[in-house]
Parts: structure tokens; sequence; C-alpha cells
């Protein structure tokens, strides 16, 4: 059994309409055409995950400068990282008691530009990337032709980095795994750890919001393949049962209160 420590750390605040979180969540209709928004705010986090074979850094979350005009403009103006400026990677890993030369390896769940905008930071260095291969295939997809999804950001991502692609899902080290849940993107990885009786699992941005992991589909925008996502779900869902599992969720707020001391 692997001695694992998991240590969450808030990134910051994405703001934007829950329509994209929750599919249809405010809608006109004939009694009420005008009906108010919802704009909320989202949790950025990152995790540290101290495990006996490696330190391992998940996601590096925005770069610092995504409100400066480092961000495309119709980006921001969706999914505004509002304090992006105060969240650089290696400050607010510094806060948690880490410096970048203690990470050993580093797993991206995805590409998109609020997970892969500390990646410059390993640029240039021996640390290894873990990455699915199909996210890596569809991010250069989408960030180098007409085709794909607008949220891959090329500078985030096309650099000389140790890339380590895996395919299907990978055993890391002893207990911790990783899984494939294709769904919002093409090559997302969630995780499970084990420790002892007790396990985790990263769900990530397969749910944003606890609505989602209950069933209440993401928007069209979020979703490269909404069948996908539904056999992801289910498979989550099975795992939870098994394990009696804790569940780590993308971007809901209230994993601060129930990660934030860690796991």
């Amino acid at each position: 059994m692997a001695d694992v420590d998991v240590h969450l750390f808030d990134r910051g605040r994405i703001e934007a309409d829950v329509n994209f979180v929750l599919d249809g969540s405010t809608v006109a209709t004939a009694s009420n055409p005008n009906p108010d928004l919802r704009y909320e705010e989202f949790l950025v986090w990152n995790l540290v995950i101290d495990h006996p074979e490696g330190t391992v850094l998940w996601d590096t979350g925005s770069h610092p400068d995504a409100g400066d005009g480092y961000w495309p403009a119709p980006l921001y103006e969706a999914f505004a990282h509002v304090d992006a400026a105060d969240h650089d990677l290696a400050d607010d890993l510094g806060a948690a008691g880490y410096g970048i030369e203690d990470i050993d390896a580093v797993v991206m769940s995805h590409l998109h530009l609020d997970h892969a905008g500390g990646l410059y930071h390993f640029a240039g260095t021996d640390t290894p990337i873990y990455v699915h291969e199909r996210e890596i295939e569809f991010a250069y997809r989408s960030g180098k032709t007409d085709t794909g999804s607008v949220a891959y950001f090329p500078p985030d991502f096309d650099r000389e980095l140790n890339w380590e692609v895996v395919s299907g899902d990978h055993q890391l080290y002893e207990d911790f795994r990783l899984l494939h849940l294709p769904g919002h993107t093409p090559g997302l990885l969630g995780a499970q750890l084990d420790r002892g009786d007790d396990t985790l699992l990263v769900v990530g941005d397969e749910a944003y919001w606890q609505e989602n992991y209950q069933g209440h589909s993401m928007a069209a925008s979020l979703l490269w393949d909404n069948q996908a996502w539904r056999a992801s779900l289910d498979r989550l869902h099975q795992l939870e049962r098994e394990h009696d599992a804790d569940v780590l969720l993308g971007h809901d707020m209230a994993m601060l209160d129930q990660f934030g001391d860690g796991w």
C-alpha cells in the first residue's frame, strides 16, 4: 500500500455564464422571455500528489497574463480568469511549500488553456509531462488548423517539453492509476488513488459541478462527445460505488471545503 498524500491548492477564479456548465439552466419562455442570467465564479485548482515514487503536479492552471492580452479576447470574454495575475504557478506552489524543482512529474488532465498555462515553467527541462495520446493530437489539430476546439492555445503547449504520451488507462505509480475519461475532450485524464481502504477519484473536468456529476449535461461547447461523456460518467459512478470513493470535481467551489486541507 502506497502512502499517498494529496494537496489541493487554489489557483483563482474563472467567471462565466452558468449556461455553459449547466446546459439550459436559464432559458426564455413565453411567460418569461427575458430571464435573468446567472454569472458565477468557478474554482481553478491544481494538485500536488506526494507519493513514495515521486511528487506529481496535476495540471498547471492558467497563464498569469491570461487577462492581460495573452488569452484570445473572445475566450476571455466567455471565461474570464479574473485573478490569473495573482496566481503564477511558481508562487502558488511556493505558498503550498513546494518549488518547481520539487516536481518529479506533471500530469496534464487535458490541454485547455486554464490547465496548460503554466507548462512554460517546465520547458527545456527533463520533467516528464504525462498526456493522453488523443489529447495531444487533438490539441495540435485544434491549435494548428481551423478544426477542433478553440479552447486550446498553442503558446501554452507548443514548447520544448518532455512529453510522456499514454494510451488508454495508465498505471503511473503503485495505487495511482490514470483513467482515460473521454467526453469533455478526447483525451481527458482522471485518476484513481488508493490508500488502504480510502480511494480518491480525480474526476476533474468530466464534471465541472456536482450537478454535472449527477447527470446534468454541460453545454455542447464544453463537450467534445456527449455520448462518450455519459459513458465516462457511468464508469466513474461504478468506481465510486465499488470503492466508496471521495470525488474531486473540476471547478466546483465546494472542493475547497472538501479538500482544502488535503486528502
